[in-house]
C-alpha cells in the first residue's frame, strides 16, 4: 500500500494533489497562526517587492471560500493536463505560473493579486490550445468536456472590482502559449490513425496490468 502511494505521488497528478494540499495547509496556517499576513505577499504590479509574489501567489488565498472555489477546477483541469505526462504538465505549469505571473506584474492594475485562479485559467487555456494546435480526438475530447463544464468561468475575464481579472486573462493566454510550445506535430499518414497516443506508452502508471 505504501509503495502504491509513493508511485501515485511520483506522477504529475500526484504532485498536483500534493500542491493543492500545501495550499490548504498554508491557508490554515495563515488563518489560525499568522492573522492573514501571508495574503499580502501576492503579486504587486511594477513593484520590486512584488516580484516574489509571482511563484507565491497561487498558494495564497483570501479565505476559505476563495481557496475552495479554486480547488476543484484546479484539480480537474490540472489533472487533464497532468495525464499527458511530466514534460507536458511541468512545461504548462511553469509557463502559466511564471509567464502569466510576470505579465500580471508588468501590466495589471496596482493591486495585490493572489490565488490559484490564474493557474486554473492557464490549464483551461492549455486544454483549449491543445485541441486547436493538435486537432486529435485525444485533445478535442477533453477540450469539449471542459467547455461544457467550465465555460461559465470565462466571466472572470470581465473587468470587475475585487477580482484579479488580469491574472485570469494572462493565465489563459499563457496556457494557450504553453499549449503551442508542447503541441505534438500532427501526422496525417493513414498509419497514424491506428497508432496509440505516444504519451500513453511513455507513462508507466497509465499502462494496464498484464497477466503473467
Amino acid at each position: 500500500m505504501r509503495i502504491r502511494l509513493f508511485r501515485v505521488l511520483g506522477t504529475p497528478f500526484g504532485l498536483l494533489v500534493a500542491l493543492l494540499f500545501a495550499m490548504w495547509v498554508i491557508e490554515a496556517a495563515d488563518t489560525f497562526v499568522l492573522s492573514s499576513r501571508l495574503q499580502t505577499g501576492g503579486i504587486h504590479p511594477r513593484r520590486l517587492d512584488g516580484l516574489d509574489g509571482i511563484p507565491a501567489a497561487p498558494f495564497l488565498h483570501a479565505g476559505w471560500g476563495h481557496i475552495a472555489s479554486n480547488s476543484v477546477p484546479l484539480l480537474f483541469l490540472g489533472g487533464l493536463v497532468a495525464v499527458r505526462g511530466w514534460h507536458h504538465w511541468l512545461t504548462i505549469s511553469a509557463v502559466v505560473m511564471f509567464g502569466g505571473g510576470a505579465a500580471t506584474w508588468a501590466l495589471a492594475s496596482g493591486a495585490n493579486h493572489i490565488g490559484a485562479s490564474g493557474m486554473v485559467f492557464g490549464y483551461f487555456g492549455a486544454l483549449l490550445g491543445a485541441a486547436f494546435f493538435e486537432r486529435r480526438a485525444a485533445t478535442v475530447g477533453p477540450a469539449l468536456l471542459v467547455i461544457m463544464m467550465y465555460s461559465t468561468m470565462l466571466v472572470g475575464l470581465v473587468p470587475q472590482e475585487g477580482i484579479s481579472w488580469e491574472g485570469h486573462l494572462f493565465g489563459l493566454l499563457a496556457g494557450l502559449l504553453a499549449a503551442r510550445m508542447v503541441a505534438e506535430p500532427r501526422d496525417q499518414s493513414p498509419e497514424a490513425v491506428y497508432q496509440p497516443e505516444p504519451w500513453e506508452l511513455d507513462e508507466p502508471w497509465l499502462r494496464l496490468p498484464t497477466e503473467d
